[in-house]
């Protein structure tokens, strides 16, 4: 007789690891609250859905025990993923920074096959199922939705999802499933979240993009980078770099520190070779104004603020320029910090960070080791990861070894 699998949860690692388990000869039935599975994987890679990477690497995930991630992705990695993908129709397209996509460029295609793959296999969907509660008893698994019915199981998947983006379904419920199981929760914070600085100029800068770099600094210390467009908004800054950020500076705020950012705007060049450059500029526009001695180096919206915020006045001659006054813009054009006061709310973070403690998790099976038969995957668990396909490589590894692990007889 099969082993009967419940998954908790139909997203990215929901339903890999309703496959992983069928595939595995097991009864298998998900329960997702939503009207369709999936519905998070629509709007990943902005809807191109950047589903794995291949310079993937476990520095590119956090959480107390980053380390867990090495059994699952060692399982089943980048490659194992495109592999699992190609049989189902996908074909890769993959970018230089190691981004791969399928080809079509469509995040629906991803969800597509996902979706047409449970239906072959015959994995019962049910939808619109809120899961209010899950008892153990005896090795059974009872499970009771909102409006009354029940399901039982000899084995439970939980893969709900964290808080991120709760317009898809994810509002928290899984750590309270998890917690009512036995489990603790480490502290949940948005990740990959816009931050919000406190500077009374943001308004007028407001939709400002630039190529720049963006460093996370505390005492000091740079503690991480990351280049590519920055951009400046009425509540503070967002963009790729800035994301990539926030989970660690979001981290220190939580702790108590005042974590600092730091912005180059002209990162191709460095302070001192600013500084003669503008000598050099400045020589040909000795009776300009400065504020227009800076029109075709930079954003022309910046001007105004770099040039209060160095205390020169806009309307003084460039010929009038103190070499101090050069080295001000040099340096800030350079070197712009930001205090950070906190982030964005969770409808506007790509991930959740912290979750359910991958203490009390096998790696190697992502069983947990404190109720035989349950297990955990995708972003419920302490483990987030980087932008750029992390996260959902993190979901595809971590459902498919439960799913594997959870099927067998």
């Amino acid at each position: 007789m099969s082993v009967k699998v419940i998954v908790v949860g139909g997203g990215a690692a929901g339903m890999i690891s309703a496959i992983s388990a069928k595939k595995n000869g097991a009864e298998v039935t998900i329960l997702e609250r939503n009207s369709r599975v999936g519905k998070k994987i629509l709007a990943t890679g902005n809807g191109r859905c950047n589903y794995t990477n291949k310079f993937l690497d476990v520095k590119n995930y956090h959480g107390k025990n980053f380390k867990f991630v090495y059994s699952p992705l060692s399982q089943f990695g980048v490659e194992e993923t495109i592999s699992f993908f190609e049989k189902l129709g996908i074909v890769p397209a993959i970018e230089d920074s190691g981004k791969v996509f399928p080809l079509s460029f469509q995040a629906s295609s991803i969800l597509d096959v996902l979706r047409y793959e449970l239906d072959n296999l015959g994995i019962e969907t049910i939808c619109n199922a809120f899961v209010k509660d899950i008892e153990n008893k005896g090795g059974k698994f009872l499970i009771n939705l909102k409006y009354g019915r029940r399901f039982s199981g000899d084995r439970v998947i939980l893969a709900t999802g964290g808080k991120a983006m709760p317009s898809t379904g994810s509002d928290g419920n899984g750590y309270n499933l998890a917690k009512k199981l036995g489990h603790n929760i480490v502290d949940i914070f948005p990740g990959l979240v816009q931050l919000k600085l406190e500077e009374n100029f943001l308004k007028s800068i407001n939709g400002v993009k630039v190529l720049g770099t963006a460093y996370l600094i505390n005492k000091n210390k740079i503690l991480r980078e990351d280049r590519g467009d920055i951009l400046f908004t009425d509540y503070g800054i967002s963009g790729p770099p800035i994301l990539q950020l926030s989970r660690k500076a979001l981290e220190l705020l939580n702790n108590g520190k005042k974590p600092i950012l730091k912005i180059s705007i002209l990162n191709s060049i460095d302070k001192n070779e600013l500084e003669e450059s503008l000598k050099i500029r400045f020589v040909y526009m000795p009776k300009k104004p400065i504020e227009i001695g800076l029109i075709g180096l930079i954003n022309k919206r910046l001007i105004p603020v770099i040039l209060k915020e160095t205390k020169i006045d806009r309307l003084k001659n460039i010929a009038n320029l103190s070499n101090e006054e050069i080295e001000k813009i040099a340096h800030i054009l350079t070197d712009w910090r930001f205090e950070i006061k906190g982030s964005k709310s969770w409808s506007n973070a790509q991930v959740t960070a912290g979750g359910v403690d991958t203490r009390e998790i096998e790696s190697s099976t992502m069983e947990s080791k404190l109720v035989e038969g349950l297990y955990f995957a995708g972003e419920l668990v302490d483990i987030d990861g980087d932008c750029g396909g992390f996260n959902l490589q993190w979901a595809w590894s971590s459902g498919y070894i439960a799913g594997q692990n959870a099927g067998i007889k």
